[in-house]
């Protein structure tokens, strides 16, 4: 019996150190967002020459591994989602400035 309740602590505390490493990898990801927003207003502003296409990519990557994740909870799901619709409006607000200044995404 005690090799079965030992077994039960160590799934439990595995469980809070992978909830402790999605808030981390959710975290990242919006500082990640907030740092290609940057990126982008900086290039909208004429300060570099390319726009930020690389990282663009990496972080939509990067939100797909973390959204297929299934162990999320109810909660970091909401946040998760929250970060995915902010994305989602910051992508498509630089694809219409793109548009309007006459490039093309990749």
């Amino acid at each position: 019996m005690a090799a079965i309740g030992n077994k039960l602590y160590r799934q439990t505390s595995s469980r809070l150190e992978e909830a402790a490493a999605i808030d981390k990898q959710i975290s990242r990801l919006e500082d990640d967002i907030r740092k290609l927003k940057i990126d982008f207003d900086i290039y909208f502003n004429g300060s570099t020459k390319r726009p930020p296409l690389e990282a663009r990519a990496r972080l939509e990557a990067t939100i797909k591994r973390v959204s297929d994740n299934r162990n999320i909870s109810y909660a970091q799901r909401y946040q998760l989602n929250a970060l995915i619709s902010r994305f989602t409006s910051y992508r498509e607000l630089w694809r219409r400035t793109l548009r309007a200044r006459g490039e093309e995404l990749i």
